[in-house]
């Protein structure tokens, strides 16, 4: 069997915390000037991180956790932000963009995607 994917949560929303077969959170923090600590403590696979936040924004704690951690994966989630922002994200080292209105099951599927063969590289299919 094998080993579930290790996710950090940098999120401000309850409902992602859910627990998903295969994937094991190791942290949660609700800031993103706290996730390249995070990155650094809990080594995960996969980050999964809201664009706008307390303190910092996503772009910013995304180029944080990659310079903390250059092999994990970070995958954004975004309610409204706009294509500049998420060029933006990408630049920062994102590998993919979501839109927090898209189905658990879509999310859960880029994370899984994210922590794959092509881990470190941008995924054009995904943003929507």
């Amino acid at each position: 069997m094998a080993e579930p994917i290790r996710l950090l949560l940098v999120e401000d929303n309850q409902v992602f915390r859910e627990a998903q077969s295969g994937i094991e959170v190791v942290a949660s923090v609700a800031e993103g000037s706290l996730a390249a600590e995070a990155v650094r403590k809990h080594q995960p696979d996969v980050v999964l991180m809201d664009y706008r936040l307390p303190g910092i924004d996503g772009v910013q704690a995304t180029k944080a956790v990659r310079e903390a951690s250059p092999d994990v994966a970070v995958v954004c989630l975004t309610a409204s932000a706009n294509l500049r922002e998420v060029d933006a994200l990408y630049e920062a080292g994102a590998v993919a963009c979501l839109s927090k209105d898209q189905e658990l099951d879509e999310i859960v599927d880029a994370i899984r995607r994210a922590a794959g063969p092509w881990l470190g590289a941008r995924d054009p299919g995904i943003h929507q």
